[in-house]
């Protein structure tokens, strides 16, 4: 129906894109939830330039009424988190590359001087390397003159040695499931 909100949970995709496609760009949103959904409180929001101001007060509505906490933004690589947090980590990384600090100094440097629950190398492996490196290769792509979107070579060399972190058990760090070995 003219009215039915479409809305998509990606982190990596564009929001306009998925409502061209659809044919129905008006009714288009993003609502991305952050995993573990049951313990995260935010959602981004998403709006594009299509979005109509109903479709985006009932997504906005419909997070608050199921508890959680909405930010609103626009669609942008990223949006508001993973643009923020996707550099970070490759910055980190690269940190690494450099011999600036071992990843384990750079993941205390994080969480004690950051107030961070996790550090940004250890958070990589755990999200999965595979999927840090094909988000930041989709963005390089996309915006090849974006100089914050630069793919580490460490992170290239690690996903083609299949080391892609806690999913697998070993990234820049060794796993044992859901903890570090």
């Amino acid at each position: 129906s003219d009215t039915t909100v479409i809305a998509s949970n990606t982190s990596s995709l564009p929001i306009t894109k998925m409502g061209e496609f659809c044919g129905r760009p008006s009714q288009m949103v993003g609502l991305h939830f952050f995993n573990p959904v049951q313990m995260m409180a935010l959602v981004e929001v998403v709006r594009t330039e299509f979005t109509s101001s109903h479709a985006f007060g009932v997504a906005m509505d419909f997070t608050r009424a199921i508890g959680k906490t909405p930010v609103e933004c626009i669609d942008t690589p990223g949006f508001v988190v993973n643009r923020l947090l996707v550099p970070y980590i490759c910055e980190a990384i690269r940190l690494v590359e450099r011999g600036v600090a071992a990843p384990a100094d750079v993941d205390v440097a994080m969480k004690l001087g950051s107030g961070h629950p996790m550090g940004p190398i250890q958070l990589a492996d755990y999200v999965g390397l595979d999927t840090v490196l094909a988000i930041i290769s989709g963005w390089k792509e996309a915006y090849p003159g974006e100089a914050i979107f630069a793919v580490p070579e460490s992170l290239q060399a690690k996903v083609a040695e299949g080391k892609l972190g806690r999913k697998n058990g070993e990234g820049f760090y060794k796993w044992n499931g859901d903890k570090l070995a």
